[in-house]
């Protein structure tokens, strides 16, 4: 949506209803873009308040990491043995 400065001053509010439905509202002075109003940008990262709930809801919570993840799994040998990797293996080199 473009609006004038007047336009956006006369009907701030319905600028703001645009917003929150996502659209983006360019404001223009003598046809030419000076501002832009949108929604604030999505906060990044884990909402680490649902993983705690998820997990709680799951039943994870009731173990510990290491109960989780046992310390083999970190052994590369372990790993080799799960994929059927035998010492004789060697990647592909073209």
């Amino acid at each position: 949506m473009k609006m004038s400065v007047r336009e956006a001053r006369a009907q701030f509010a319905a600028a703001l209803t645009a917003v929150e439905n996502g659209e983006r509202v360019t404001i223009t002075r003598n046809g030419k873009a000076v501002a832009e109003l949108g929604p604030p940008p999505k906060k990044g990262g884990l909402d680490w308040e649902k993983l705690r709930a998820a997990s709680k809801k799951s039943g994870l919570d009731k173990y510990t990491p290491e109960e989780l993840w046992p310390p083999e799994f970190d052994d590369p040998a372990f790993s080799r043995a799960v994929l059927g990797l035998d010492d004789d293996w060697e990647p592909y080199r073209p």
